[in-house]
């Protein structure tokens, strides 16, 4: 179902959009950490692990960007935090 832009979502439409939101599933880090190890091991596809744990392909590789890149600013030593 095509929507022109600038047309306004209906009520039933916002209240689906809003129902997915509130139940779509949060990945604690340990999670994401051991999805990613899982993959990186290759006893399995990755496609295979993405529909066994329910996520997309996408967010596994972002998971897996995000990993690698903060093991490589570990390993470098740039381990300083911002200030909050």
């Amino acid at each position: 179902m095509n929507k022109k832009s600038g047309t306004l979502p209906s009520h039933g439409e916002k209240a689906v959009k809003d129902i997915r939101r509130a139940i779509r599933k949060q990945y604690s880090a340990e999670e994401k950490i051991r999805i990613v190890l899982d993959g990186l091991k290759g006893e399995d596809s990755i496609a295979e692990l993405c529909r066994r744990e329910g996520i997309a392909l996408s967010l596994y590789y972002s998971w897996s960007k995000e990993l690698l890149e903060a093991g490589k600013k570990h390993m470098a030593g740039d381990t300083a935090r911002a200030a909050t």
